[in-house]
């Protein structure tokens, strides 16, 4: 398990509601949050997944995510 970082256009607790149903419906996701109060609103995910398979879900979702060091 590990933590990825991600700069997202995640905006606001409407838009957090819209991405859980990705995020906690895999199982390969144990937690994850979204700092809001962040310029570049940071995804934070701990995970099994790789960088490219949790942005492809928060895609999916309709929002965009690059991961960040």
């Amino acid at each position: 398990m590990e933590t990825l970082k991600f700069k997202t256009n995640i905006k606001c607790s409407g838009c957090i509601a819209t991405v859980t149903p990705f995020l906690n419906a895999d199982d390969n996701i144990e937690k994850w949050q979204v700092d809001l109060l962040s310029p570049e609103r940071i995804l934070t995910v701990e995970t099994d997944h790789s960088a490219g398979e949790v942005t492809e879900l928060v895609n999916k979702a309709g929002y965009t995510a690059e991961e960040i060091a």
